[in-house]
């Protein structure tokens, strides 16, 4: 049986690193800060002391980190190793194409290789195993990946070549971030004119314009308590990710500009449907 690597456990990688150990799969992981790993202690995983050692030990590697750089400084320091070939890595970070695509390149040339497989899903689908997992590389590397990621997701799209993934992940959070702007919008409209939060909500999921997005963001908004499923600092970097990747469109401006004042203004740590707050003391 093949060893798994895991580096990075934040609100989704600890999940997700628990689901494969769950279904046992021999687990190494690692964090930069280590207290992120007292969860996996007395347990049947390995916790490495570093990223050589876990690297070294482990047969697929799996990274869940938050930005280009914590991306670049982990492969960087894989990329120094002396051997790694033959080794399968798994990133399934929000990032860059550019980067993505180059780190592939630069494996590939040490002989190992790299599927970017951004998902889809808050801190509840990670811990249900109920992901959607957006994958870019070499079929025959998805298919040595495809029973793990089947105790991590329930759907499994390739997409084509590296950096694929990556470019449909930035497409969906692009469209979350108009959802999520106009449902602020909407539920301080209906407030504005008297119609209660509750009765609004409910109407809007028993409608057409009811979706998945509206129905996971409605107990945060009726409870106002805004704990992060998604930070709003990770809609602001992924919407600007996006207008990298070229998105130009009569929304884009005001949407990364409502955003990035919402993360200005302390709001950065709190779920992305806190961005009502922004509007209302701003409107």
């Amino acid at each position: 049986m093949k060893h798994i690597g895991w580096i990075g456990l934040g609100n989704m990688g600890t999940p997700m690193a628990s689901n494969l150990s769950k279904a046992g799969f021999p687990l190494t992981v690692f964090n930069r800060s280590a207290d992120k790993t007292k969860s996996f202690e007395e347990t049947n995983v390995t916790i490495a002391q570093n990223i050589s050692e876990l690297v070294w030990h482990s047969d697929i590697i799996f990274t869940m980190l938050t930005n280009d750089e914590a991306v670049s400084m982990v492969y960087e320091e894989i990329l120094g190793m002396e051997e790694i070939s033959g080794k399968l890595f798994i990133d399934m970070s929000t990032i860059s194409e550019d980067l993505s695509v180059s780190i592939a390149q630069k494996l590939k040339q040490k002989k190992a290789s790299l599927l970017d497989a951004p998902v889809a899903g808050s801190t509840q689908p990670a811990s249900n195993g109920t992901l959607t997992i957006m994958v870019g590389g070499d079929a025959t590397d998805l298919t040595l990946a495809l029973p793990y990621f089947e105790k991590l997701g329930k759907y499994i799209k390739h997409l084509g070549t590296n950096g694929k993934g990556i470019a449909t992940k930035l497409s969906v959070n692009y469209y979350l971030s108009i959802l999520y702007l106009g449902l602020a919008e909407t539920v301080l409209f209906a407030e504005n004119n008297s119609i209660n939060r509750t009765d609004l909500l409910e109407i809007i999921n028993e409608s057409a314009c009811g979706s998945g997005a509206s129905k996971v963001k409605t107990p945060l908004l009726l409870s106002e308590d805004y704990k992060p499923a998604f930070a709003l600092s990770l809609m602001q970097k992924d919407v600007m990710l996006a207008q990298k990747n070229g998105v130009n469109f009569p929304l884009t401006d005001a949407i990364i500009e409502t955003y990035t004042k919402a993360l200005n203004s302390g709001m950065g740590n709190q779920d992305v449907i806190s961005v009502i707050n922004y509007l209302k003391d701003n409107n």
